[in-house]
């Protein structure tokens, strides 16, 4: 049996903030991710907000000034102040794992988590870890949220091509269609190159291709984007909105935070920031044991926000999906906000 003070399960920003923020605090901080190694293979679309911070630094491919809205096939409504940032997310996870081993964590890829026990014991990689605080960052589908309790049940599968962009684009284009069901579509830029993708409801996994394939054919025909596919990811996200971050298995606590805890906005699907934020925060409450305060924090923080996103998503979900009801769903509108 190896022990700590902290084990961290994943290392993406959530986890590699934790494991950072805790070890600062001196804890023996043992972080594990079943990746070979950080943010590789890339399952993002790789856009921050501009507030995200310091931490991007030498990550950012791009800045983003405007967001353009395409709503079934009406012109666009362009909202011309969205900052925000394209980052390569595989450099932003590497240098937040490299803060985390700076700090003093010890930093484990390929470490697959096998099982985690109800006395907290974690079995990964063939070895068997305790530690008295377990910080489960491992996703939307994480095996610490599900040893707790704490299961998203509602997510959203999506898909991703990388394409070249033909000239210089500095705004996010969002594509809003009945013919997207539960999700929509985006083009991001990112230099000389272009993130095109779109998410759906999970029962309609299976259009995810044909739709990417249609809007990329109507993008080349007007020259915006090449033909070739450089690149193709994808993956969940949660939908459901804001689990409770705290649990005990016998005498260890658990704390989920980013994806793990639901924090991705049920509507536009970002969870970066939220990681990033929350990950530190429970790394902090890891390292204090303040566990109310972390539970207050992101009450405070985000509950309110993600309610909104969750009755804006419902009433879409719900509705006959005219152009009206696509508006009301999407932060690009007033009527969002109403």
């Amino acid at each position: 049996m190896e022990t700590a003070d902290v084990i961290v399960l994943g290392l993406g920003p959530a986890g590699a903030s934790a494991a950072a923020e805790a070890a600062r605090r001196g804890c023996k901080v043992i972080a594990l991710d079943r990746k070979h190694e950080p943010g590789k293979p890339v399952q993002c679309a790789e856009l921050v907000p501009a507030m995200i911070g310091a931490e991007l630094s030498g990550s950012v491919r791009q800045r983003i000034d405007a967001m353009a809205t395409f709503v079934e096939d009406d012109a666009p409504d362009v909202k011309p102040d969205f900052p925000g940032h394209m980052l390569d997310r595989a450099a932003f996870d590497a240098a937040l794992v490299e803060a985390a081993r700076r700090a003093g964590a010890q930093v484990r890829f390929s470490s697959y988590v096998r099982k985690i026990s109800r006395e907290g014991i974690v079995e990964a990689a063939g070895r068997r870890l305790s530690a008295p605080v377990i910080v489960g960052a491992d996703g939307p589908r994480s095996r610490a949220g599900k040893a707790i309790g704490a299961v998203n049940s509602e997510l959203v599968e999506t898909r991703q091509i990388t394409v070249g962009l033909l000239e210089p684009y500095h705004a996010t284009d969002i594509f809003l269609s009945r013919g997207i069901p539960g999700g929509y579509g985006w083009l991001f830029p990112k230099g000389d190159v272009a993130n095109l993708g779109a998410g759906v409801v999970p029962r309609h996994k299976a259009r995810l291709k044909p739709i990417i394939a249609r809007l990329h054919s109507k993008l080349v025909e007007e020259g915006r984007v090449g033909a070739k596919i450089v690149r193709l990811t994808g993956g969940a996200i949660p939908v459901g909105g804001m689990l409770e971050p705290y649990g005990a298995l016998e005498k260890t606590v658990v704390l989920l935070a980013g994806d793990a805890a639901g924090l991705a906005n049920p509507v536009t699907g970002a969870g970066i920031a939220a990681a990033v934020h929350s990950g530190r925060l429970a790394g902090q409450a890891a390292a204090t044991g303040a566990i109310a305060d972390y539970v207050e924090e992101l009450e405070d923080v985000y509950r309110a926000a993600l309610e909104r996103a969750m009755r804006r998503r419902r009433e879409l979900l719900g509705s006959n999906h005219g152009k009206a009801a696509l508006r009301r769903g999407w932060i690009a509108y007033p009527e969002y906000w109403t």
